[in-house]
């Protein structure tokens, strides 16, 4: 019996009771009363009249079991649906999502260049640069190192510090993990936050020689996965239709790409330009941008064209103000936050809903000239 038709027997039994309710009846209570209403001659008595059999008040009782059952009924229905119930309630309580809606305004990101003690807070809108303090053990401690997001918190992997280091940044101090990194990775490797932020994925680098090796953390351990065809030291990782993938390398100065899936690196479209030290970031519409970068096919200079692969081919869709390499970028609400090196800028690519570049601005400039600087999306007071 389904929740409706139980609901629809409830109301025949309601509408019952209430021709049962237009009498003043007395409910029996002994066995007399019983005798009383149960006659011999089986007619009505002017007794019978001023009381009610014990029938009646068995029969309120099986209403009140028939009201049970209906909301035994509807708790066994919903059974399937509590825990989602319970765990939605929980995810509220626990956890702290940034809306894609974000005014630049409302934006404020954390910026850890290689020289730990000249860290700073932006807001997304430019117009306040605060310092921040984070505490290390030595002020080159985020020197040339990767970062990604695991399970919501900042790490550092790798850099000229420690090339197999891991750190974990805990309020406003990065601590180093016991657990290390399977292969040395001093410069140009880069890390990415996959399978929604619950490990990072790091690979390329040097180690005497360019690597081609990858090794995924899952915040307590280090596990290698498939390397490269190509190596792509300073090529970064970017998610392309939410694959891990990357563009170019300097030392080889060549123009391939790849997208890593649960089975091996599969080639993608060569870039039209030999480029490296660029940034890639994903996008929602599993597209993929490259920003900046060093053109090695116009005698290495930084180039200002905002690429995007899209559908498996390359266009140019932009330009920074200002050209450059050796940044770092984010995507936060529609818009991506560019942190030049040689040029020192701070450029906004502003989106549209379905992700078409609008406007690019210069909201400011960086104290100095910060090689790929760490970056973390957090609030207006974070250690300052």
């Amino acid at each position: 019996m389904n929740i409706l038709s139980e609901s629809n027997e409830l109301l025949n039994i309601e509408k019952q009771e209430n021709v049962v309710n237009q009498y003043n009846f007395n409910c029996c209570a002994n066995l007399q009363c019983w005798k009383a209403n149960n006659n011999s001659n089986n007619k009505v008595t002017d007794e019978d009249k001023t009381r009610t059999s014990c029938l009646d008040k068995l029969k309120g009782i099986h209403v009140m079991f028939k009201i049970i059952a209906v909301l035994i009924g509807i708790v066994i229905t919903l059974s399937p649906f509590i825990p989602k119930i319970v765990a939605g309630i929980k995810t509220t309580e626990t956890t702290t999502e940034f809306s894609t809606e974000l005014l630049p305004s409302d934006v404020f990101i954390l910026v850890i260049p290689h020289l730990v003690d000249k860290s700073y807070l932006l807001s997304g809108d430019g117009s306040s640069q605060i310092s921040a303090t984070i505490n290390v053990p030595e002020n080159n401690y985020a020197n040339d190192a990767a970062h990604a997001l695991v399970n919501g918190k900042m790490h550092i992997f790798g850099g000229y510090y420690d090339g197999t280091k891991i750190a974990r940044l805990d309020d406003c101090t990065f601590n180093g993990l016991t657990v290390r990194l399977n292969e040395e990775r001093r410069y140009g490797h880069a890390a990415l936050s996959i399978e929604d932020g619950e490990k990072a994925l790091i690979c390329f680098g040097i180690s005497a020689v360019n690597l081609k090796t990858c090794e995924i953390f899952d915040g307590s351990t280090t596990v290698s996965t498939f390397s490269a065809d190509w190596t792509h030291y300073r090529g970064d990782l970017g998610l392309y239709k939410n694959q891990p993938t990357s563009v170019g390398c300097y030392n080889g100065k060549h123009q391939k790409a790849e997208t890593l899936s649960a089975t091996g690196w599969t080639a993608l479209p060569d870039h039209p330009k030999r480029i490296s030290v660029h940034s890639l970031v994903g996008l929602e519409n599993q597209s993929m941008l490259l920003i900046g970068g060093i053109d090695h096919g116009n005698g290495g200079a930084d180039q200002s064209g905002i690429w995007q692969l899209k559908e498996e081919n390359w266009n140019q869709i932009g330009e920074l103000l200002q050209a450059d390499r050796a940044g770092s970028a984010i995507y936060i609400g529609r818009s991506i936050y560019y942190f030049g090196y040689g040029s020192y800028a701070i450029e906004r690519l502003n989106f549209n809903e379905t992700e078409d570049l609008r406007t690019v601005e210069l909201i400011g400039n960086q104290p100095g000239n910060f090689f790929l600087p760490v970056l973390f999306q957090t609030v207006s007071d974070y250690c300052i």
